[in-house]
């Protein structure tokens, strides 16, 4: 019924518009009409009635003048940097709670992170006729226009297709929060979904890693299968790691043993017991040990499907992109879906896969298994047992403090100059995360970028410096596309893959900032063929995501 009063409410107001540009040519002179035209046409799209006169505004509104448009495009430009960089302020100091590493949560807390302070923004600045302001007078595109005329605009037509792409839609702002509201309710459950490995059992009873580690699904279950090819034990943890998440995938693991140390429990049977006195973790949270294996009871696949239905009753308020899918590739990574889609599938069809899967078979000995999909026995740190790279970097960043601090000194080795190195490191700000680790953006020059990785309480372990080396290439991004750009309405990267491809070679350099590798022709060869595993790997992924969406 709500949304049946949003859509009576939300509609167009139906008028012709000929008489109106008609007088507004007349006015401004036929030079105009072009603008005119174009202008009258993106406002009337998503006038409602309630707004009032569409053509006393119009007329009140429309910029001639070429030096009062550009005075006009750079006020624009210079409130929106700050209504977007406090509006994204407001809303990572209300998720602090939920996203850092700060102790117990308090009931409140996931309240405050599902409150999204800018849901509304948007239809406010329709209300107050700003959007309306910015579509009656600069250029609304589409992605096929941006595809074919975009390379040759100029910095300031890129800047003015940013602006009033902000207005393409108009989502009602309580639908906006709810979609906020899904979202960072699965942001919560993923950052709370722990797995202790030392709680682990093979069938034999033999517990396989060691106490205090604590795993977030699924980043660092991932990870932690990487690190053991070079472990003499790594196939039968490997092995354990497959069939938890399985477990979690078909929603059989019990819900007893998430993020909880106080009990036992052997994924191949799904038998739970008591975690001894003896084996409890000296930091064990105070968890109810319930023996009976009761599933988790499909709660993630109730956040996959909340995050659905809350982005499908938006659908109606975007006629140009009227599914969620179709936001994510038309304004979000601004490629067609079938291009991208192409893209992945000639990766997954390649000659190269059976080719570089023999040399894998030959390097491990054995044929394939579903652990291999994330081998990366190609690249050093395969050979480098995970516990020695733990010890390495929790003696040298014992806090999210040491690790910052130490900044200047691995873009300095990474290749920056060392004064540039400085204005990149004071303009970052790392914290402890609770989940696995990421990178957060700011959006006015004067607010800087966040590093989030995992600090343990005996320290960073390897998997969190692995982790925070990538974010920090999110982080170096962040900071040149927002501080040194032109436009601040082109602040950011084209789409994720540019800033994913930096941080990426950040990451491929960890071992390297640590003092134990040294590139030559062969590891360049064996780097080559790790990022192709990779990539073959994760473009599987990507076409799930598609298909499920």
């Amino acid at each position: 019924m709500i949304l049946l009063a949003l859509l009576m409410t939300a509609a167009p107001l139906k008028m012709d518009t000929k008489p109106l540009k008609a007088e507004l040519v007349k006015l401004h002179g036929e030079a105009q009409r072009a603008r005119i035209e174009r202008g009258v046409d993106q406002v009337a799209a998503l006038w409602r009635k309630e707004d009032g006169d569409l053509a006393a505004f119009a007329k009140e509104q429309f910029v001639v003048e070429p030096a009062a448009l550009d005075a006009t495009f750079a006020r624009f430009e210079a409130n929106f940097e700050q209504v977007d960089g406090h509006m994204l302020e407001i809303g990572r100091e209300l998720r602090k709670a939920t996203e850092l590493d700060l102790g117990p949560m308090l009931k409140a807390d996931p309240l405050f992170a599902g409150y999204d302070a800018s849901a509304r923004v948007i239809e406010d600045l329709f209300s107050a006729k700003i959007g309306f302001a910015a579509l009656l007078n600069f250029p609304l595109t589409t992605l096929e226009q941006r595809l074919e005329q975009g390379k040759g605009w100029s910095r300031r037509e890129w800047a003015e297709a940013r602006l009033t792409g902000r207005f393409a839609r108009r989502v009602p702002g309580e639908i906006q929060q709810q979609i906020s509201q899904a979202q960072s309710t699965a942001d919560l459950y993923i950052a709370e979904y722990n797995i202790w490995m030392h709680h682990l059992l093979t069938p034999a009873g033999e517990r396989l890693f060691p106490k205090g580690k604590r795993l977030i699904s699924h980043w660092n279950l991932r990870d932690e299968l990487k690190a053991n090819y070079a472990d003499p034990k790594g196939l039968d943890k490997q092995r354990m790691i497959i069939k938890v998440m399985e477990r979690i995938v078909t929603q059989t693991i019990p819900a007893a043993v998430i993020d909880n140390p106080n009990v036992d429990w052997n994924p191949f049977t799904n038998a739970l017991t008591a975690t001894p006195a003896a084996e409890l973790e000296d930091s064990a949270p105070k968890k109810s040990a319930a023996l009976e294996p009761k599933p988790e009871a499909d709660v993630r696949y109730q956040r996959l499907w909340a995050n659905y239905t809350a982005s499908k009753k938006a659908d109606p308020f975007s006629p140009a992109t009227p599914t969620a899918i179709d936001r994510a590739f038309a304004l979000g990574a601004e490629m067609p879906e079938a291009r991208i889609k192409a893209l992945l599938e000639e990766v997954l069809k390649s000659p190269l896969v059976p080719k570089i899967a023999a040399e894998i078979e030959a390097k491990l000995g054995r044929k394939l298994e579903p652990t291999d999909l994330w081998f990366n026995g190609f690249v050093p740190r395969g050979k480098i047992a995970e516990e020695k790279l733990d010890e390495i970097t929790r003696k040298k960043y014992p806090t999210a403090d040491a690790f910052a601090k130490d900044i200047p000194r691995i873009l300095k080795d990474l290749g920056f100059p060392a004064d540039r190195a400085q204005y990149l490191s004071d303009r970052i700000r790392v914290d402890p995360s609770r989940g696995a680790g990421h990178a957060m953006q700011a959006a006015r020059r004067g607010d800087f970028p966040r590093l989030r990785t995992r600090v343990e309480k005996d320290g960073m372990n390897y998997k969190g410096y692995n982790i925070a080396v990538h974010e920090l290439g999110h982080n170096v991004e962040q900071v040149l596309s927002l501080y040194d750009v032109d436009h601040t309405l082109l602040a950011g990267v084209p789409n994720t893959a540019f800033t994913e491809a930096l941080a990426f070679v950040f990451q491929a350099k960890d071992l390297e900032l640590l003092g134990l590798s040294k590139p030559d022709a062969e590891t360049e060869r064996l780097r080559v063929l790790n990022d192709f595993w990779m990539t073959w790997e994760i473009a599987g992924v990507a076409l799930v995501d598609i298909a499920v969406w």
